[in-house]
């Protein structure tokens, strides 16, 4: 069973409180998606630290249920 996009975003704005997700279905499968993370948490981390601390907020459920995740994540713009 694939993840609904609602449910990734609610359980990276629960580990990133402050973050703004934008969830995009690539393919139209509910399997693959593309997040676009702009999070504070972010500021001074590198684009890897970024991306680990999207992985865990997804509790483990990348490459399980959910397939594929394209990431883009930033901090905001000061």
């Amino acid at each position: 069973m694939a993840m609904k996009a609602e449910d990734i975003e609610s359980m990276i704005k629960a580990a990133l409180p402050d973050a703004e997700v934008e969830i995009i279905d690539l393919a139209g499968d509910g399997d693959h998606y593309k997040a676009i993370v702009v999070s504070t948490a972010f500021a001074g981390k590198t684009r890897v630290a970024q991306h680990q601390m999207v992985y865990g907020a997804l509790q483990g459920n990348m490459g399980g249920v959910l397939h594929a995740l394209a990431l883009e994540t930033r901090a905001p713009d000061t």
